[in-house]
């Protein structure tokens, strides 16, 4: 069951007017749109616009402006199904998510996993986590055609891609100094994830840039997940081998490619074999401590199960936990 919110005591009437007092006492003259249209229906989230007034709920939420992707490489594509807005009962920025669905088939080694976007299913894992300090905190209603919206907190901060890149120059000052407490919240995150995957939940799209490291409280909080998978094969397998893809990524201060490896030290790029690279990204290297030799063995054997040579993955995020606990940096 969807949880819903009340309306604000101090809600606006939706009529113009209204709105652009409302707006011009929260955010000042120059920001009060020329012309205010309020949208009760968001099944068309490309005609959703900048200056626009979605009425959800009994509550009122000026659209600021989209999304945009942010995945390496895409970071100037727009999420248009995805608004920034302010809360106008109270000048809260919010995260608005509309209703779009899509689906597509993968394969991970010799895995294969079907994948949707279910607004019904993020709106699900939203109530399930309220309250916990891993995940972004926010609830769903229903327009006035039935569309599953979501409605986020803003989280200030950076992704952990970013947060990672700015510390990793040299990785060995990296790794000594910055990659324990790294690795601490790693462990914090998969503990979130388990806690989803013990409720029968999954997050369906785990990267780098779906955890966002609060500014204020240093909260590490995993976004996004309205992507659902199934595989009857590995149930929770594509979590297991996104938190892998993540682990690698945090241990090598950013991906180890095999091109770098070719150009900078052709020395070891002419010891790779194939077992040496991720099962996913086959221009990763995984096996981390042929680069840097320092890295603890029981973390390296971490990594390689999540390489091409692998003949055994986690289908348990128990077993990636207890393994994570073994190491010592």
């Amino acid at each position: 069951m969807m949880r819903t919110v009340p309306a604000a005591a101090d809600a606006v009437p939706d009529g113009a007017d209204a709105l652009k007092v409302r707006i011009r006492d929260l955010l000042g003259d120059s920001r009060v749109p020329e012309a205010i249209r309020v949208v009760r229906d968001t099944s068309d989230f490309f005609k959703v616009e900048r200056g626009d007034v979605l009425q959800l709920a009994g509550r009122h939420y000026l659209i600021r402006g989209n999304e945009r992707e942010g995945r390496f490489g895409l970071d100037e594509e727009p999420k248009l199904w995805v608004k920034r807005a302010i809360d106008l009962a109270n000048g809260d920025v919010k995260i608005i998510k509309l209703s779009f669905t899509e689906s597509f088939s993968v394969s991970v080694g010799e895995v294969s996993f079907d994948l949707s976007r279910s607004p019904r299913k993020e709106a699900r894992v939203l109530d399930r986590v309220q309250g916990h300090s891993g995940f972004m905190q926010g609830f769903s209603v229903r327009d006035t055609a039935d569309n599953i919206v979501r409605i986020i907190e803003f989280i200030r901060g950076d992704t952990l891609h970013q947060h990672v890149i700015s510390l990793a120059e040299d990785h060995e000052r990296y790794y000594r100094e910055s990659f324990p407490e790294i690795f601490r919240n790693f462990h914090g995150l998969v503990e979130a994830i388990y806690f989803l995957h013990r409720a029968g939940e999954k997050h369906g799209d785990i990267r780098r840039d779906h955890i966002l490291v609060e500014k204020e409280t240093g909260l590490h909080r995993w976004i996004d997940f309205d992507f659902n998978f199934h595989s009857p094969a590995n149930p929770f397998g594509y979590d297991l081998f996104g938190l892998g893809n993540v682990l690698a990524f945090l241990v090598g201060g950013g991906d180890q490619l095999v091109g770098d490896l070719k150009r900078d030290r052709p020395e070891l790029y002419g010891t790779l074999v194939p077992g040496d690279l991720n099962i996913v990204f086959r221009n990763r290297i995984v096996n981390l401590r042929k680069i840097y030799p320092y890295l603890p063995e029981e973390l390296n054997d971490v990594l390689l199960r999540f390489s091409r040579a692998s003949e055994v993955y986690y289908e348990r995020t128990e077993e990636l936990l207890e393994d994570l606990s073994a190491v010592v940096l």
